[in-house]
């Protein structure tokens, strides 16, 4: 039987999970074959043309927005999860420092924000192992999590294991951790944690069509994080994922919802708010797991 119970009897473990891919994402400077999307216009360049404007915008969430979202979780003494593309961390190490001094978790997003699931698996073995030593390099400790950008192969699981990772976020199953069989090269077998992750919450809804205004999206994630905790005063602990992004969140008409939200899950004595390693790590503790997977 699996068990999930939370310290000093919280019912729901909120994980907050600030998105670092700022720096990282495609671009004809870093030798791709076409810019990143124009994601507040919705516009795809497949020409192979650099886009200096849509790459100011990414750097907006570095210079602006990391600040407004540093210093309310500073306000309100939160402590999340940063999932950071490796590369993004080395081209602004004000932010990583900060992120670090300030006690937040680095989990892996890739090497850079870019699809991992068209290489091989020689080459999303590199990929793998290079984020892990360049967050381990700007950060001081090696990443414990993984989270891909959308997609990822039949060999992602197993590769992330041979590297030491001990959770991935790639999965949208549950609201509740699970350990996965992962079958490896030589035929035996080993465990991930799965921390399942959240799209409907996510900052990224203000941008999607059709798109929810900062209030619906502030309202919607008020109702999934009151529905949880009543939830799990009925049927057990419940875990809750809320993704953002520096450059979206962080903009002076949407950082007013993080506040607000904030202000509502905040200091209430039946709700954890951790980093998902901590999650990660108490479960594990709960539902110990021997190498072989069983």
């Amino acid at each position: 039987m699996t068990n999930f119970d939370l310290p000093d009897g919280a019912r729901l473990a909120l994980s907050i999970v600030v998105n670092v891919e700022e720096g990282s994402e495609m671009s004809i400077a870093d030798g791709d074959k076409k810019p990143e999307p124009v994601d507040e216009l919705g516009v795809a360049l497949s020409i192979p043309i650099r886009n200096y404007v849509n790459e100011s915008n990414y750097q907006y969430g570095i210079r602006a927005g990391s600040p407004r979202i540093l210093d309310l979780l500073e306000r309100f003494g939160v402590e999340t999860t940063f999932t950071a593309a490796a590369l993004s961390l080395e081209r602004a190490p004000d932010l990583t420092k900060r992120i670090v001094t300030q006690g937040h978790e680095v989990c892996a997003h890739g090497w850079r924000w870019i699809h991992q699931f068209s290489y091989d698996e020689a080459g999303e073995r590199e990929f793998i192992a290079k984020a892990a030593a360049s967050i381990e390099k700007t950060t001081g400790a090696r990443p414990a999590g993984w989270l891909s950008r959308y997609l990822h192969t039949d060999n992602t699981r197993r590769l992330l294991v041979e590297e030491g990772y001990s959770y991935h976020m790639d999965d949208l199953s549950d609201d509740v951790p699970h350990w996965e069989e992962v079958a490896m090269a030589d035929g035996s077998k080993a465990a991930l944690i799965c921390l399942p992750y959240a799209i409907d919450t996510n900052d990224m809804k203000m941008w999607t069509a059709p798109s929810y205004t900062p209030q619906q999206w502030l309202s919607y994630a008020i109702d999934s994080f009151d529905w949880l905790l009543a939830e799990a005063g009925r049927k057990g602990p419940r875990m809750m994922s809320v993704g953002l992004h520096l450059r979206i969140i962080g903009r002076p008409g949407r950082i007013w919802a993080l506040e607000k939200f904030l202000e509502h899950v905040c200091g209430r004595e039946e709700v954890w708010i951790t980093a998902r390693k901590a999650i990660a790590e108490r479960f594990a503790a709960q539902n110990p797991r021997s190498e072989g997977g069983e």
